[in-house]
């Protein structure tokens, strides 16, 4: 759980942005180099990584993974210049993907069966604590101590007693190491010829574009329809984070004692209302609703989607963790078409459809979450 709290430290890319792209006097498109390094990353690394577990093991490829992202966190303090951050965040990005692909099933290790879905919710709810404090230790070491970039060493620190606790910790994992053939990339992206996993691998793309494309799209809505400023509408992406917290929270105990299934489908339901809403609000009360629902909805999609093909294939669990992981390159996607979309309309209402298609796309998911 503390190596999922520092998997969060990646989220810290929205707010070391904005006071980048203030120091270096940045324009938007230099500026917006710096999150999309980390996504790029989850499309070159992730296949790789799972290649790599099955040579050198589960818990090592962690290990490495928290050392690459203190060596980014390091960097910063050496030397802060547009190069320096940018190969800071290009290293946050590697050592996120590295730990988002080795930490999952290195989990299952340690928790089995039916209670995988419910630890792996957990884990997205103690790195959500990690994605909340960012902004709130940057504003803090910004306004008492002269410089938010002492965010870093506190949240090195951190990565520092994750690599040593790990480090001396014993898991037992089965069937990786060096007795087992690494897989090669042909035999990984085979994988997804096997209905189940595609459609798994389309549903964590679905997952992360709406969960990035709310983000953007929320506040566009209230400044469109409300005539709010942007100040005061980017507090909606305060409220999904809170009702993405909150949903983790409380999908760790639904996800122990009730079936996977049934609350996936739930969480869909909420999610598609809370698009209808945000398709068709006026007013303020009704959109923020709206975003809650969606948020709630989403939080343990993920996890569950994750569990469900790993436990379909046991014995390929780190070669699909690698191909899950790299649907997160969704998030790249989805925003892409929600800009052409959103522009052709000349309304948020496009941006929102796109949206609604990825939540649609989970709705048909659930009928073949039923049959596992």
């Amino acid at each position: 759980m503390l190596a999922f709290f520092c998997m969060g430290f990646v989220d810290m890319v929205g707010i070391a942005t904005n006071y980048v792209k203030v120091d270096f006097g940045l324009n938007d498109t230099l500026a917006n180099l710096f999150p999309s390094m980390v996504f790029f990353w989850f499309l070159i690394f992730s296949v790789p990584t799972g290649m790599l577990m099955n040579r050198i093991g589960r818990r090592k490829t962690v290990l490495l993974s928290l050392a690459v992202t203190i060596l980014s966190l390091v960097l910063p303090l050496l030397g802060y210049s547009f190069v320096m951050m940018l190969v800071s965040f290009s290293l946050l990005g590697i050592g996120n993907t590295l730990m988002q692909v080795s930490i999952n099933p290195l989990l299952s290790n340690v928790v089995r069966g039916n209670r995988l879905a419910s630890s792996l919710t957990f884990g997205q709810f103690v790195k959500a604590i990690a994605s909340f404090i960012a902004p709130i230790l940057a504003a803090w070491a910004a306004a008492s101590l002269g410089d938010w970039k002492l965010l870093y060493p506190l949240f090195m620190a951190v990565a520092v007693i994750a690599v040593c606790w790990l480090g001396f910790t014993s898991i037992k994992e089965e069937d990786v190491g060096t007795g087992q053939a690494s897989s090669t990339f042909g035999q990984c992206f085979s994988l997804l010829g096997d209905r189940v996993i595609l459609l798994s691998f389309l549903g964590i793309m679905c997952h992360v574009g709406i969960d990035v494309g709310l983000n953007v799209t929320a506040p566009k809505v209230l400044q469109e329809r409300l005539g709010m400023a942007l100040a005061d509408a980017g507090f909606a992406t305060s409220v999904y984070f809170l009702f993405r917290t909150i949903g983790c929270l409380s999908g760790t105990f639904i996800l122990s004692r009730f079936s996977a299934n049934k609350f996936f489908a739930v969480s869909v339901a909420t999610m598609l209302l809370g698009v209808v809403g945000l398709a068709l609000g006026q007013s303020f009360a009704l959109i923020y609703v709206a975003i809650a629902l969606v948020g709630f909805g989403n939080s343990n999609v993920f996890s569950i989607i994750l569990s469900k093909a790993m436990l379909y294939m046991p014995g390929k669990k780190n070669e699909i963790s690698g191909l899950m992981i790299m649907g997160l390159f969704g998030g790249t996607v989805f925003p892409f078409f929600m800009g052409l979309l959103s522009d052709a309309m000349a309304t948020q209402l496009g941006a929102v459809l796109v949206i609604a298609v990825g939540v649609v796309y989970l709705g048909a998911f659930t009928f073949y979450m039923r049959k596992g």
